[in-house]
């Protein structure tokens, strides 16, 4: 039995996904200092879990397909990995690895204020985007019912 959708809920759901979706962006980048990428990323899945409860799991699924969800949550990955084996490159193996002194932007703007761009946007970004897809992933993997075989038919 097909369950008729809930305008209140759907209703809801479509005010307030936007808004939750925009604190978790303010949660990952707004604050001044390094942290918030964890969190910005699970409230971010949380709108999807949201989304997921009003608008029903395959459209959720529409959404965000797997193969999004593979691709982000190794994209967050290599945003953290990658400005750390950039500082080592651009500074010829002199520097440690996430060592953010030894990028050019350091040359330009002094070295804490390239420190707190590269935590801020780029790592905790990574962070972020990593939880977001993991935390989908999980769910989805955790909602996702089969379809009842029919007939046993196999």
């Amino acid at each position: 039995m097909k369950k008729k959708p809930d305008v209140i809920i759907n209703t809801i759901a479509r005010l307030m996904i936007p808004f939750i979706q925009m604190y978790a962006l303010y949660v990952m980048v707004g604050t001044e200092g390094a942290g918030g990428g964890f969190q910005g990323g699970v409230v971010f899945a949380a709108s999807f879990v949201l989304f997921v409860t009003a608008f029903g799991i395959t459209k959720g699924r529409s959404r965000l397909p797997e193969s999004w969800n593979t691709a982000l949550s190794s994209l967050g990955l290599y945003f953290y990995a990658g400005i750390g084996i950039l500082c080592i490159i651009l500074s010829l193996g002199v520097a440690n690895y996430l060592n953010y002194g030894a990028l050019p932007l350091a040359e330009l703007i002094d070295r804490a204020m390239t420190r707190g761009l590269m935590i801020s946007f780029v790592v905790e970004v990574g962070i972020a985007i990593t939880v977001m897809a993991v935390f989908t992933s999980i769910f989805f993997d955790l909602a996702w019912k089969p379809e009842e075989d029919k007939g046993g038919e196999q």
